[in-house]
């Protein structure tokens, strides 16, 4: 459960915090420029590219390491928790509750052939929903700000 729970964390870290910024004046509104979260689509949209996502880290082999000995319960934990975080990076409404990413992972091994191979699940699963270029790099961002702490040789 603990290697499940860090390689979905690992992979969550792939969302990516986007701010808003809006320059204010007396005579101007302001310029609100929307959130990652709502130019993704919003909860339900981030929702199947997170299933997706991991539907296809379960059935691949190189994955088995991680996920294997996780109950249903585990499994949904591990879902939510990708789920939260990818939701709360990219300035969505949701709270992200988990372990950090170095306490997640710690001990699992992970190399960087499995940061590549997860990342182009990743990449397939935002493909799969066509999420545009911009929406799926900032993402990609947040997941990759995440890997020195995921990635242990």
């Amino acid at each position: 459960m603990k290697r499940i729970t860090l390689a979905i964390t690992f992979f969550l870290a792939l969302s990516v915090c986007a701010s808003t910024s809006a320059s204010t004046s007396a005579k101007t509104p302001p310029q609100e420029k929307k959130t990652l979260y709502a130019r993704l689509g919003g909860y339900d949209a981030i929702a199947l590219v997170v299933d997706d996502f991991i539907t296809r880290l379960a059935t691949d082999k190189r994955f088995e390491k991680f996920l294997t000995g996780f109950s249903d319960d585990s499994k949904k934990r591990l879902r939510q928790h990708i789920l939260d975080q990818f939701c709360a990076a990219a300035g969505g409404p949701c709270v992200y509750t988990g372990r950090e990413m170095r306490t997640s992972h710690k001990g699992l091994g992970i190399t960087e052939a499995d940061w590549d191979a997860a990342a182009k699940h990743l990449v397939a699963a935002l493909d799969k929903y066509k999420v545009p270029a911009a929406e799926k790099n900032d993402l990609l961002a947040f997941v990759v700000s995440q890997k020195k702490d995921i990635v242990e040789k």
